[in-house]
């Protein structure tokens, strides 16, 4: 025996040998009773679970979030409660449509999310690198997310049925602008922006509710890669985000963000000359300014990453007393489908494990069994199961209770009509480009575009011509410049974006 600590079984018995394995003879088979060896092949097997349907590929840090602003006056959450105060932060940032073993530096929107443990309970601000996203209604969703994944017959991504989609759906040019953009390829996440892109509300100690933008600006400056770039990087690292977080870590180099809201008045959202509860839409900054709030910093590698970055749950479900939902379609069908894909993916009692386990909130509910229920909330009477009960155990606190959400309307299936409002704000954004910022703006395209068929890439040129006409023409031109200079023979997709 040793000095170091002795190696035991799950069930804490110790391990005599964990080298070889038990035979009859040195060439006789296996013996069934080697229970050592059964556990470990049979563990093994099992040490996988499932990816995210999105968002797989991600990396995470660990940090603080510090207030530097008073927002009272919007917010009763505790977490903004004093100008100094701090909250721990889990920070996970990730691609959408690669798998986990998909490359880090894709041309891709970059989730952006952060878990803060406050004292009341942990709040999820579950984001994107963009203010806006693809579609502004979630049946779309699941379609959306299956023209970013592998056709079904080539097992390939499929580029035409990207552009198929998009075609269909105008709304999807604003982000796929950004998309496009110098902003598509992040040098890594210490480089870009993250934004709740939502419309959240706040309420303080009065009742008052505000609708909100959360913003998270990076300290560290924009820094993009342009496509030939990440493809060089590429040829010799998969994980260039991974290896570059964590040496920055390591060589105490911290990455900063300073947050900021904007604020709407309540009644103010009937007065806008847009939905502000749409999600592929901003909020003019001349209207609503940046109110800064406070410094996030993330100062520390997770020491075990499949335990706090892979088992991270991030939900936009998880909200504290003073910070609240909208009318956003997508949001609110996403407090659904994001806490209900953790129970898949991770199991029942998926808020129990360390990385989502409230910190300082004293939790207390009346969830019971399952499979792998691991603690224990019996509040010292196994008689207090139920609710109400006499047993002394734990009852809602009124005090809490949001404000009343303004609601007007039948229930019924709204269709939007087409019109200017989903081509104002891409085509502000397309005339702040200089040309070099547009001709990598229609390169971009034409490396995307390139596998498309004829029929699609007319399609998506209507849509641009809506925005600019010099939008289409330039992605036009950058097309057929490609096709020309490779000789390239129209396909009907299906094939990998080059």
């Amino acid at each position: 025996m040793t000095d170091k600590p002795r190696l035991t079984t799950s069930a804490g018995a110790p391990v005599p040998s964990n080298n070889t394995s038990k035979s009859a003879g040195e060439r006789g088979p296996l013996l069934l009773t080697d229970y050592q060896l059964l556990e470990k092949l049979a563990h093994q097997n099992r040490e996988r679970i499932p990816e995210r349907a999105v968002h797989a590929k991600g990396w995470g840090l660990k940090g603080k979030f510090s207030v530097t602003h008073d927002i009272s006056q919007y917010s009763c959450a505790k977490i903004f409660s004093q100008i100094g105060k701090t909250t721990e932060v889990l920070s996970r940032w990730s691609t959408v449509a690669g798998e986990s073993g998909a490359a880090d530096t894709e041309r891709d929107v970059r989730g952006f999310s952060l878990k803060f443990y406050t004292e009341e309970g942990n709040w999820d601000m579950v984001g994107n690198n963009t203010p806006v996203f693809f579609v502004r209604d979630a049946f779309k969703f699941p379609d959306f997310i299956r023209t970013q994944k592998r056709h079904p017959r080539t097992n390939l991504r499929s580029p035409e049925a990207m552009f198929d989609f998009w075609a269909a759906q105008p709304e999807c040019v604003h982000q796929v602008t950004i998309l496009m953009s110098d902003r598509g390829i992040p040098v890594n996440p210490m480089f870009m922006n993250g934004y709740g892109s939502h419309t959240f509300s706040l309420w303080n100690k009065k009742g008052e509710r505000h609708w909100v933008k959360f913003h998270f600006k990076t300290q560290q400056g924009h820094k993009h890669y342009t496509n030939a770039e990440a493809e060089a990087l590429t040829g010799k690292t998969r994980e260039a985000y991974q290896e570059d977080l964590y040496n920055a870590i390591e060589e105490g180099n911290f990455p900063k963000w300073t947050m900021y809201i904007q604020v709407m008045p309540e009644l103010d959202a009937e007065k806008q000359p847009f939905n502000p509860f749409d999600i592929t839409k901003i909020w003019p900054h001349g209207d609503f300014p940046l109110i800064e709030v406070g410094e996030l910093e993330m100062n520390e590698n997770p020491e075990n990453y499949f335990q706090m970055v892979e088992n991270a749950a991030y939900s936009p479900s998880n909200v504290v007393p003073g910070i609240g939902y909208s009318p956003d379609k997508m949001l609110q069908a996403r407090v659904f489908s994001y806490a209900d894909a953790h129970r898949y993916r991770l199991g029942t009692h998926y808020e129990a494990l360390p990385a989502n386990a409230a910190k300082a909130a004293n939790v207390q509910h009346y969830h019971k069994d399952g499979a792998m229920r691991f603690f224990t909330n019996d509040f010292g009477n196994a008689d207090a199961y139920y609710e109400p009960n006499q047993h002394n155990g734990p009852v809602a606190d009124a005090s809490v209770e949001e404000p009343p959400l303004r609601i007007d309307g039948d229930a019924a299936r709204y269709e939007q009509a087409e019109s200017d409002a989903d081509y104002v704000q891409p085509r502000a954004l397309y005339e702040m480009f200089d040309a070099e910022q547009k001709q990598r703006l229609y390169d971009n395209y034409a490396a995307a575009m390139g596998p498309c068929s004829a029929s699609v890439k007319e399609r998506w040129y209507a849509v641009l011509e809506k925005v600019h006409p010099d939008y289409a023409q330039g992605v036009r031109q950058a097309n057929e410049k490609l096709a020309s200079d490779t000789n390239a023979v129209p396909v009907t997709g299906d094939t990998p974006v080059r």
